[in-house]
């Protein structure tokens, strides 16, 4: 498995293929075509990401000590981004995703090349990411701080 900083690396190189911003935007719109589809049940108010302008619905589970995360949203900019997030940071520990630094936002210009509504999304979309293997962290360690 390969840590959540060489999946970083990958994608950093992947979108420096890329000469402008409409390609890497196809580029994410493909990504979000390929995200495994999640399950009809949890495309419920329950599990939608607050503070996002377009539907975007987030759900995980703890296997062998990884959180595994899926996702939804009914925008396709959207759908890619959050792809790209789970790529980063699905499969790993609570703990790993707590101590992630996803620099690689910043260095593919992402949080840039966004409009201010969406901006926020993606932080939503991280903080609930977050807050799952938060939760999970604490179940994991028996603490109900």
């Amino acid at each position: 498995m390969e840590s959540i900083n060489q999946i970083q690396d990958a994608i950093i190189e992947e979108f420096s293929f890329f000469g402008d911003w409409l390609e890497k935007y196809e580029y994410i719109i493909e990504l979000g075509k390929d995200l495994p589809l999640i399950d009809e049940q949890y495309k419920t108010e329950d599990y939608l990401v607050r503070g996002c302008q377009s539907k975007v619905w987030l759900h995980a589970n703890l296997e062998d000590g990884k959180v595994v995360f899926k996702a939804d949203s009914d925008a396709v900019i959207t759908k890619g981004i959050i792809a790209l997030l789970i790529r980063v940071l699905s499969g790993h520990s609570p703990q790993e995703i707590l101590d992630a630094d996803l620099y690689f936002l910043d260095k593919i210009g992402l949080k840039e090349h966004l409009s201010p509504t969406r901006a926020n999304g993606l932080v939503s979309m991280l903080k609930q990411m977050k807050l799952y293997a938060l939760a999970f962290q604490k179940q994991l360690t028996g603490k109900n701080e």
